[in-house]
């Protein structure tokens, strides 16, 4: 079994943030686990939940889930754990922002279970960090790696983002070479992208920040693949990077669309064809949960039609790809002469180059 834990709250909105957060000085942690724990006891007796003997997966986004106090996040798993154990090799992921971890936290987090940190770096140059409203340092994050190291959490993650405005003067090679440095199992880089009802989109609206061009985007990711392949990091996914055999277990069960079950507010879940999501907002989630109505906003069942674009989309987006018989062979021969795709034995993987172009790819299948 595969949960993920929405925690939404945050203490500032991050400049190109549209994630469904609640901005709080003070975290509700233990009215939080309540809710989930009353949100977990429904899902569990109901089908395909009952079935599933172990977690394999625990996830903690958000949001940010280091702001929970210990004992809420402790209490949370010892109370999961008691009615379905962990699988054996299972991944407990918490993510963090750098400034919030510290050695009594890193400890704590440790004993409850979590072997794996997903920290919220983004990036490494202090301008670049006040504009995207971050609340932490370079140092912060090269202390937080070695306070979780000493804890004994030796799975770690990065995340940073790419592509940003030109008038930042942001060092993307800097950045990359500082992440490296640190020596992580694992980092995620996304792209910046331009949501509206975000201070960034209203930047953008004002002429105060100009969307980064295709031809930098482009430059940067392939930078990065270059950069990271080289230190030894397998490009297993369009946005993930691990040392072998530290792939993100949790995400990849998304993009083999195993089933997963979300728990919280905006989280979303899935099993078969069907999809469905939580209640966004963290007051309305709650108070359904308080009056023991539904916290579910929406649901779709996917023809075989969706299902089928969906296995070709999260399989290209993956280095495992495709079978070469998933495709129409004329596609497949014009992807590889234009350097977009390769086939290893009887599949076919897109490259770098193709991974860029993935939307527009995956939408010409068949024509």
């Amino acid at each position: 079994m595969h949960l993920y834990l929405h925690v939404p709250f945050c203490a500032r909105r991050c400049s190109y943030c549209d994630f469904a957060i609640a901005v709080r000085r003070e975290v509700p942690s233990e009215a939080f686990v309540d809710a989930i724990l009353a949100e977990w006891d429904r899902a569990r007796r109901s089908a395909p939940w009952a079935e599933t003997p172990a977690f394999r997966t625990i996830y903690f986004g958000g949001g940010t889930p280091s702001r929970l106090s210990p004992k809420a996040i402790t209490r949370l798993l010892r109370t999961l754990l008691q009615e379905r154990p962990l699988a054996p090799i299972a991944e407990v992921t918490l993510e963090a922002n750098p400034e919030d971890v510290s050695a009594e936290l890193a400890a704590a987090w440790k004993a409850a279970g979590v072997n794996r940190v997903s920290l919220g770096a983004q990036a490494f140059d202090p301008v670049v960090l006040r504009w995207m409203h971050r609340t932490h340092g370079a140092e912060d994050t090269a202390r937080a790696v070695a306070v979780l190291r000493t804890a004994g959490i030796t799975n770690l993650s990065l995340d940073l983002i790419y592509a940003l405005p030109a008038e930042l003067n942001r060092d993307w090679s800097a950045d990359l070479e500082q992440a490296l440095a640190l020596e992580p199992e694992h980092l995620s880089l996304y792209g910046l992208t331009v949501e509206p009802h975000t201070p960034l989109g209203r930047w953008v609206d004002r002429g105060e920040a100009r969307p980064t061009p295709d031809e930098r985007y482009a430059t940067e990711f392939l930078l990065a693949h270059e950069r990271l392949t080289h230190a030894g990091y397998l490009h297993y996914e369009v946005s993930n990077y691990g040392r072998p055999g530290r792939a993100a277990v949790h995400n990849s069960a998304y993009w083999r669309r195993a089933a997963y079950l979300g728990l919280g507010p905006s989280a979303h879940s899935a099993a078969g064809n069907r999809r469905w999501w939580n209640i966004r907002e963290w007051a309305e989630w709650e108070r359904a949960i308080g009056a023991g109505g539904s916290t579910v906003a929406g649901e779709e069942r996917l023809d075989p039609a969706m299902v089928q674009l969906e296995d070709t989309y999260l399989g290209l987006r993956t280095d495992q790809g495709l079978p070469v018989a998933a495709l129409p062979a004329a596609t497949v021969a014009r992807w590889e002469r234009e350097g977009w795709a390769a086939r290893v034995s009887d599949r076919v993987r897109l490259t770098p180059e193709g991974w860029l172009r993935l939307d527009a790819l995956v939408g010409s299948v068949g024509r």
